[in-house]
């Protein structure tokens, strides 16, 4: 062989085992990346490139049928965007940024969120997670179960749709479909919603839920149950861990036999007080008395309430009911829960009250119920029919609703009208009258007794004017009229013709008229009609009781 093919023989040896070394650098490169992080590029989303890192499997298969999909088998841990997953089989599909995970399935994103379940697959595309069959999620305190469960990585949410439970340390929350996001902590709930808790049980439609502060945001038809609470409300707050209740929209609060409504409504289950602002009812369906207002407020602990701006007190326990108004209503209770509880409901400035059979005016006045008293302050009048009562206090005594007697103390006057100049009167220090029915059937006047009186003969004509003084009368009524007068102790008087009676000698002393002070019907108790200076009462200055002293 000559020297020159010698040397291209040299050459083209050389270059082969070259090229047969390159070869088998490149597939021990190949057998390398296998087990090593694999680079997958996101085209559609034009997201970085995302690895995958095996961390472990007992077994790696690389189909030669299918290279773009590579299984792990057997106690399998990997990372896959920022995400640690560990299952018992995996499936990552190369070509597609996919993979399923089988069996024993745990991922936890961060050190807060951990989802378990029995099946997973995830879209690297859509960053979609979606665990399936005994699915548990836990961020921090808060537990999510359910068979089916996604997970939206960009909006960081997991959302169930065919039924599940939240979980925290204070309350257990169920419905038909449900979404969570631990970065916000509010969960949102739809469909047969109840939320449970030791001391109570909330059920609604839709429901909104913060894990943070354990508020409940109502947003449809609720209901809450707690003991012998209950509140239906369709717009407002619940505080769980407080107990306390911002409600909205015509809220309804139920204790017992009591109802409280209004535009908005604030209610403490813990310290069991309430406060209604707006178009407020507030009715105590037991005793059968409504209170209404623009604000009213309400403590079962105490049993103290109050009402204001619009207020009214509302008797309906009687076929005609009783409507009272002042500027503030309010109700007191003594010696709560013992065998010697009263109540006092008191009335203040400018109180008018409207029933068919009764009206009244006076400034202020309080019922108690130790003694079924109602008594009326500072200038009271008190109308019943066609009679007019009056003086300095007037003290009405109730029997199941209705009125059994009054007395009328200090500057006692009871008037009648005849016609527009004519007037029966009697005045006196004090006065008691019994009613029967809803009428007066008798009165007894004792104390400087003066009595304006026009007798009628058969045809009802007025004969004369009989002006009659006496320590003591008694005075009946049939038919809503003034019957007859029946003195006690010797009268002295005279009778005047009617042709001869003076305009002077038509009116006592202390007179009055105040028709126009009279409520109307039930919506005339808001218009205040005060007395003028002449028809207010005279300040009587009494002798105090000399007491003794010691030189």
């Amino acid at each position: 062989m000559s020297g020159r093919t010698n040397r291209k023989y040299t050459q083209t040896f050389g270059h082969r085992m070259l090229l047969v070394g390159i070869l088998c650098l490149f597939g021990f490169c190949l057998a390398i990346a296998a087990l090593q992080p694999v680079e997958q590029t996101n085209g559609a989303s034009g997201q970085k490139p995302m690895k995958v890192t095996l961390l472990h499997a007992d077994r790696t298969i690389q189909r030669q049928s299918n290279k773009n999909l590579q299984m792990l088998i057997g106690n399998v841990e990997f990372l896959y965007d920022s995400i640690y997953m560990s299952c018992d089989t995996a499936y990552n599909y190369n070509n597609r940024n996919y993979f399923e995970a089988f069996g024993n399935v745990r991922m936890n994103q961060g050190d807060t969120l951990f989802l378990y379940g029995d099946y997973l697959d995830y879209d690297g595309d859509t960053r979609l997670v979606r665990v399936r069959h005994n699915v548990r999620m836990e961020n921090r305190s808060v537990v999510l179960l359910t068979d089916s469960l996604n997970y939206d990585r960009v909006r960081n949410l997991g959302y169930y749709f065919e039924g599940g439970t939240l979980e925290d340390s204070t309350n257990v929350l169920t419905s038909e479909w449900g979404q969570y996001s631990p970065q916000t902590k509010m969960a949102v709930f739809n469909y047969d919603v109840t939320l449970t808790n030791p001391q109570f049980l909330l059920t609604s439609d839709t429901l909104r839920y913060s894990t943070a502060t354990r508020v409940a945001n109502i947003v449809g038809p609720s209901d809450i149950e707690s003991g012998d609470s209950y509140i239906y409300s369709e717009l407002g707050f619940y505080n769980t861990n407080e107990r306390k209740a911002y409600l909205l929209d015509r809220s309804v609060l139920t204790n017992q036999s009591k109802v409280l409504v209004g535009d908005s409504v604030f209610y403490d289950e813990t310290l069991k007080f309430g406060e209604a602002f707006g178009n407020v009812e507030m009715d105590d369906t037991l005793n059968k008395v409504m209170l209404l207002g623009e604000y009213c407020y309400s403590n079962e602990l105490t049993g103290y309430a109050f009402a204001t701006d619009s207020a009214v007190a509302i008797d309906y326990s009687q076929g005609d009911s009783l409507f009272m108004h002042g500027d503030t209503l309010k109700m007191v209770t003594f010696f709560m829960d013992t065998d010697s509880m009263y109540r006092q409901v008191q009335a203040y400035n400018k109180v008018r009250f409207f029933r068919t059979d009764v009206q009244g005016v006076c400034d202020s006045l309080v019922f108690n119920s130790l003694d079924s008293c109602l008594t009326m302050y500072y200038d009271p009048v008190l109308w019943n029919a066609g009679q007019q009562l009056l003086g300095e206090e007037i003290r009405i005594y109730m029997n199941d609703s209705t009125i059994d007697w009054a007395h009328i103390i200090n500057q006692a006057l009871t008037v009648e009208q005849k016609d527009s100049i004519h007037f029966n009167q009697v005045a006196g220090t004090e006065m008691k009258f019994y009613f029967v029915g809803n009428d007066i059937s008798k009165a007894e006047v004792t104390g400087n007794v003066q009595s304006i009186f026009y007798p009628e003969d058969e045809d009802s004509v007025m004969m004369g004017m009989n002006f009659i003084e006496a320590s003591k009368l008694n005075l009946y009524r049939k038919d809503g009229k003034m019957d007859r007068i029946v003195f006690i102790t010797k009268p002295v008087g005279t009778f005047t013709p009617m042709f001869l009676i003076e305009p002077s000698k038509l009116r006592l002393a202390n007179f009055a008229w105040l028709s126009h002070m009279r409520p109307l019907d039930k919506n005339d108790i808001f218009n205040w009609r005060g007395k003028s200076a002449e028809e207010k009462l005279k300040r009587i200055i009494r002798r105090e009781v000399p007491l003794p002293t010691l030189d």
